[in-house]
């Protein structure tokens, strides 16, 4: 089929990548396919691109797939990017037609969910952490509390990525208020607790979740992580099953909660498995090194 694709920038890039998206129409300038290239800008990741790629289900096995894949991977070599990575639901088309085009596995994933309604966290939630103590929050970080949240972060720096070449996401303050904002923006609400170590104030761990701004559907868990210093506690659980409380007592119409997690990540496949979250489908990161 013979298509037409026009690219389209991101007229307001954020503080970490900006996007492009390539559109495909038919000769009757109906959209028929897009491949959309979040290129990250930030220092430990400026040679990556994440590439999300569609074609409508009527359009499909016409080549237009291979042409848009081809389109962006070029604009990322004109970027001087590295790597390209891309995710695909195991066993769909997507699986497949990444594998025949060069395209490695580099990481399986796990989806699952927590029906709220059904979820009993409570008693681990005011089960006490002797050193610790919870901190919660809406929204951006306070500011008595930016600079502790920030270096937190780095508490995510060697969760498991297997072999993708993912980089160094490098966190400050103005990075953490940025990502808040995103969320904001998009009119999305964020919640985060923390575990506070008692013997200097300091964040020991974090976990996020990401409300529907309507209160209802499912909510998505983001980053949960506890420096290494502080492991062997809890903290991950007890922090987790906070935020399932208080997921259920602000926002009686939510059905669910949804996290997804590496495989080889098997502390964190632990904690949704004795929370209740039930795997319901997994999914592969594919990489193509430029």
């Amino acid at each position: 089929m013979p298509v037409h694709i026009t690219p389209l920038t991101d007229p307001s890039p954020s503080a970490s990548s900006r996007r492009l998206v390539l559109l495909a129409t038919d000769t009757s300038g109906h959209p028929v396919g897009s491949a959309c290239l979040r290129l990250f800008t930030a220092a430990g990741q400026r040679h990556l691109v994440e590439l999300d790629l569609h074609v409508h289900p009527a359009d499909r096995r016409l080549g237009i797939g291979t042409r848009l894949l081809k389109a962006a991977v070029q604009r990322a070599k004109e970027e001087h990017r590295r790597s390209v990575i891309v995710q695909a639901d195991a066993g769909s088309p997507g699986d497949a037609f990444l594998s025949a085009r060069g395209f490695r596995r580099v990481l399986s994933l796990t989806f699952a969910r927590l029906p709220l309604p059904d979820a009993d966290a409570h008693a681990l939630a005011e089960t006490p952490r002797p050193g610790y103590r919870l901190l919660s929050w809406l929204g951006s970080v306070p500011d008595e509390l930016a600079e502790s949240f920030a270096a937190s972060r780095s508490a995510m720096d060697d969760m498991p990525m297997d072999g993708t070449d993912y980089g160094t996401v490098v966190w400050d303050t103005d990075r953490v208020r940025s990502a808040a904002k995103v969320i904001e923006e998009r009119g999305d609400l964020l919640r985060t607790v923390v575990a506070v170590d008692e013997s200097d104030g300091t964040i020991a761990g974090f976990t996020e979740l990401v409300v529907p701004g309507d209160g209802h559907g499912d909510a998505q868990h983001y980053g949960t992580g506890v420096l290494p210093r502080h492991r062997g506690n809890g903290l991950g659980r007890w922090m987790k099953a906070e935020s399932i409380r208080q997921a259920q007592q602000a926002h009686p119409g939510l059905g669910g909660l949804l996290t997804d997690t590496a495989e080889s990540n098997a502390p964190m496949l632990r904690i949704n498995d004795a929370l209740g979250y039930a795997p319901t489908h997994r999914a592969f990161e594919y990489q193509l090194d430029l």
